[in-house]
């Protein structure tokens, strides 16, 4: 499962699980579209592809909410 990371790990922007716009690698490092484009969708972690993160609604998000912790990398 994935953990839905809060926010962009190199501007801080707020991500919310329930809304689209995060953007992941493999590793689940989290970027907004914005930092996603500037970085041409590759992770600056690993080197992977920058995809889409899919949301998480609802009972869902209820049952399995996003992680707390906040990892900017600044």
């Amino acid at each position: 499962m994935l953990e839905m990371r809060p926010e962009c790990e190199r501007c801080g922007v707020d991500l919310p699980a329930d809304a689209g716009g995060a953007f992941i690698c493999s590793l689940e490092c989290t970027y907004c579209a914005d930092c996603a484009d500037d970085l041409d969708e590759r992770c600056p972690g690993c080197g992977g592809e920058l995809l889409d993160r899919p949301a998480r609604v609802g009972a869902t998000l209820k049952k399995y909410p996003a992680a707390a912790e906040r990892r900017r990398r600044g």
